[in-house]
């Protein structure tokens, strides 16, 4: 969340962030904040001088004559409850002050694009040729199902839409992906983690997905759990409510897991195939280090980076997108899509999400370090999808599909695959 101080010193920029977010609702809450922290400010000298009062007539009690000492403290007995009474209301108004901060999007960065949703995100950077067949080339699903790679009426019948089964060398090839992706990022220095995929409300609403999240997310209620939609949910939270060390910083973390999303709102949006399904893996890198802006930069192009590596590595061409302020979420302050080339749907389709969220999250998840002076800071986060599977299957064998249904295998996969530079059998 932002800090308090931010709104007092420049309420309209809070406003304006809500505005570009195209969360008009959410505007409301800066003022809100600032009526309750003007009411605080008040109240605290209030209590002050009343907790002062009270230890001085403490003190004197003992001074007095037993005739004077039943009135006195009849009287202290009765600020003492009034005192009572206008701690609770402190302890209220600043209960009230999180809630509404909470509700207040991070600001976004000035090169932010303006734009209402994704149709405006802003290309800046575009890598590949897009390939031309000299056949007539099948969809994902289409290559899936002939080769009994896919399935997705079993999947339907055990787990309802939007649900599918992966066989043979497509199961392989997945996991292909997915293991060389933790290889390079173990590599280029990120420590490997294997995170819970169920979390309690806090990590959900430390990483700025409570509130608003709530309705694509699955949620265990017997025991009060949420399914992450993401590794950066536990892995952000590692740390929260630490104080970290700065020689420690930054800390880079690669984690693979098992992901869920309930696709609330997307009734009739990409029904076939694997585009938008409830389940799937992610490989995620998350950054937390000290909080300096050219820091926070420099992170983010090398995120970025990471993730192209592994699409070059596929021979998937590929483009990248500043998101613009209407489709950027409550935390970011800047995101970048990345979005591959998939010839079933003639576009560019998201595939990577990396932002920066400065101190947003960290503020919510108490999560500091102590920098050389000694003083407490809050420190940054990023993180970046490395991979996601099975969206990046739709153009691993889109791309890479021969006219008689076998699929080449990029030479970067095929030590994962024992060798095989083709998988499939001629089924057109």
């Amino acid at each position: 969340m932002l800090d308090i101080k931010v709104l007092r010193d420049d309420p309209e920029a809070a406003r304006q962030a809500a505005r570009k977010k195209r969360m008009p609702d959410r505007a409301n809450a800066v003022d809100r904040a600032l009526q309750l922290d003007a009411e605080l400010r008040v109240l605290t000298p209030k209590l002050d001088g009343m907790r002062a009062d009270q230890k001085a007539g403490s003190k004197e009690i003992g001074k007095m004559a037993p005739a004077d000492r039943e009135a006195f403290l009849g009287g202290q007995k009765a600020k003492k409850e009034e005192l009572k009474h206008f701690e609770e209301r402190e302890k209220q108004l600043k209960a009230e002050i999180e809630q509404a901060l909470a509700l207040v999007p991070n600001i976004p960065d000035s090169e932010v694009p303006d734009g209402k949703d994704d149709t405006e995100n802003v290309e800046v950077k575009k890598h590949g040729m897009v390939r031309q067949f000299p056949f007539a080339a099948k969809a994902h699903y289409e290559i899936g199902e002939a080769q009994g790679w896919l399935d997705f009426t079993r999947a339907a019948e055990l787990s309802g839409s939007r649900n599918y089964v992966l066989f043979s060398d497509l199961a392989l090839l997945q996991d292909a992906v997915l293991r060389f992706s933790i290889d390079l990022m173990v590599e280029r220095g990120f420590v490997p983690v294997d995170p819970p995929v169920m979390v309690r409300d806090p990590a959900m609403f430390g990483t700025g997905f409570f509130p608003g999240g709530e309705e694509q997310t699955y949620r265990c209620e017997k025991d009060g759990l949420n399914l992450i939609g993401t590794s950066e949910v536990p892995v952000t939270s590692l740390h929260a409510g630490e104080i970290l060390s700065e020689a420690d910083l930054p800390k880079k973390y690669v984690a693979r897991s098992m992901c869920f999303r309930r696709e609330a709102g997307t009734y009739g949006k990409d029904t076939r195939g694997l585009y938008r399904v409830h389940q799937f893996q992610k490989v995620e890198q998350v950054v937390l280090d000290i909080a300096d802006k050219a820091r926070s930069l420099e992170h983010h192009a090398a995120i970025v980076q990471n993730a192209e590596s592994c699409l070059q590595a596929f021979e998937l061409p590929y483009r990248i997108v500043a998101v613009c302020g209407g489709d950027l979420g409550v935390p970011q302050a800047f995101k970048y899509d990345i979005e591959t080339w998939m010839p079933s749907r003639n576009a560019y389709g998201e595939t990577h999400s990396a932002s920066r969220f400065y101190d947003y999250q960290a503020r919510r998840l108490g999560l500091r370090y102590r920098d050389a002076l000694g003083k407490v800071r809050f420190c940054h986060t990023l993180n970046n999808t490395v991979i996601a599977s099975p969206r990046v299957l739709i153009p691993l064998l889109e791309n890479h599909q021969n006219p008689d249904g076998t699929v080449n295998v990029p030479a970067a996969l095929r030590p994962y695959m024992g060798g095989r530079a083709v998988i499939g059998k001629k089924v057109f």
